[in-house]
């Protein structure tokens, strides 16, 4: 009897032999965007510092929570469906407890209002934004996938309009000379994290549910 689990050398099995070639994809797109969430993890945590930006900093941790969530994504690509929901799960917490930090963060802020490095913040967001759509339109194939894969287009695609809202706000603070507007994105990137952790913990459950 052919073992059709493994074995993906007989016509029969050709279905199992397109799901390999389509598993590899999803691992080398998966590298390539955790290589590029690393990348940029390093550049704002160090630009954010600089510029003495809110919105810089939690769209740096943002990039570290995403290269932690795609590497969990990464580990879980072929293990049994219960894993990969629990792997969604695990994410949606880790995003759940990134969106709360940053809205305290930003709710901090309020009680001590500086002002950014316009130029600065500008010039990473845009680099960072770049990167997102990158990302954003190498994951989009998984949008339709399971709970594992699909946090990792949500990710994606709440960090592409997080790094708008810090180039809107580099223009907020040149234009009124006020640290207001990288607040408000600081809250805008905090609420994108918890609407993104709601929409994972609930695609998550459904899956579990399902199995």
């Amino acid at each position: 009897m052919t073992d059709k689990t493994t074995c993906c050398d007989h016509d029969e099995n050709l279905g199992c032999a397109a799901a390999l070639s389509s598993n590899n994809i999803d691992r080398r797109i998966l590298w390539l965007v955790i290589a590029l969430n690393a990348m940029m993890f390093g550049v704002e945590i160090v630009a954010g510092l600089a510029a003495d930006s809110i919105a810089l900093l939690a769209d740096a941790l943002d990039f570290l929570g995403d290269t932690a969530s795609y590497s969990i994504a990464l580990y879980v690509l072929s293990k049994p469906m219960v894993w990969r929901a629990g792997a969604a799960m695990l994410k949606g917490v880790i995003m759940l407890g990134f969106g709360l930090w940053v809205l305290t963060l930003a709710v901090l802020a309020t009680l001590g209002l500086h002002e950014p490095d316009p130029i600065t913040m500008g010039a990473v967001g845009f680099a960072a934004f770049i990167v997102n759509v990158i990302s954003a339109f190498l994951v989009f194939r998984f949008s339709k996938g399971d709970s594992n894969l699909r946090s990792v287009w949500i990710c994606s695609r709440n960090d592409a309009l997080a790094n708008l809202g810090v180039i809107l706000a580099a223009s907020g603070v040149f234009a009124l000379g006020s640290g207001w507007p990288d607040i408000a994105v600081a809250f805008l990137i905090a609420s994108l994290a918890l609407w993104g952790s709601f929409q994972v913990i609930t695609h998550a459950r459904r899956d579990l549910k399902s199995r």
